[in-house]
């Protein structure tokens, strides 16, 4: 049994074509998107229409939320810059690009092989919007998972991957498809650095036994760059400016 991990691709559909190119050649069995799907990159409506390809279990980040609620953008720690982007975003989809948005769930409970299940969210089972690193202090992290039995405990929002466990249990975050950060990144610091690769995770299952696969997958990122240059983006110039 192979899972998939994917998260955080936020528009970039270079870097999704390329992570899902490599995840075909691995032969996995299932994908999880874990949220933040369409909002900032240059090809919103195109790289939410592979998602939804995928037909695969979907969770709502604090990205998707904002883009069905854009008046919640603060509340949802979508900063000020980043606004317009979002507006502009939102303002590529369809009504059924929306229905789609609405689907997605805050959670899920999955089964990975007979004795284990993963919990799948996007930053906590709280909240879309929770920092765990491998520097959060334990009781916070036993606050975020505080009665959660699954084994493995999946999420991303941090653009950072991570492996990390919790007594028994193992937290896995892929990291981000489409904005790998090169550093974490805290709201009120420079814009971070993006890396010119696409990150996600294998959970593999065999004879009782599992394992965790942090990948990352070069993509072209010149033409992540044209697509952003073109796209009419309002936080273009930005984006340009964090892939160098």
């Amino acid at each position: 049994m192979k899972i998939a991990l994917i998260s955080d691709v936020h528009a970039n559909l270079p870097a999704l074509e390329a992570a899902l190119s490599d995840v075909r050649a691995e032969g996995v069995d299932a994908t999880v998107f874990l949220g933040d799907a369409a909002t900032l990159g240059p090809c919103p409506r195109e790289t939410l229409g592979l998602i939804q390809s995928l037909n695969c279990p979907c969770i709502l980040g604090n990205h998707d939320e904002a883009m069905l609620e854009p008046a919640r953008a603060a509340e949802l720690q979508i900063g000020e810059p980043l606004l317009p982007s979002l507006e502009w975003s939102v303002s590529q989809l369809s009504a059924t690009d929306v229905d789609f948005l609405r689907s997605f769930r805050p959670t899920r409970q999955l089964d990975f092989d007979s004795t284990s299940t993963i919990l799948c969210y996007h930053a906590s089972p709280l909240s879309n919007t929770d920092i765990l690193l491998a520097t959060t202090p334990e009781e916070t992290v036993d606050k975020y998972f505080e009665s959660q039995s699954a084994a493995i405990l999946a999420g991303g929002h941090t653009h950072i991957q991570m492996l990390r466990k919790r007594g028994r249990q193992v937290i896995v975050n892929p990291g981000s498809v489409g904005n790998a950060f090169e550093k974490p990144y805290t709201p009120g610091s420079p814009a971070p650095t993006l890396l010119p690769w696409a990150e996600y995770a294998i959970l593999r299952a065999e004879r009782g036994v599992w394992s965790v696969d942090l990948r990352r997958v070069p993509f072209d990122t010149e033409a992540t760059r044209r697509l952003i240059a073109q796209s009419g983006n309002p936080s273009a110039a930005e984006w340009l400016r964090q892939y160098r």
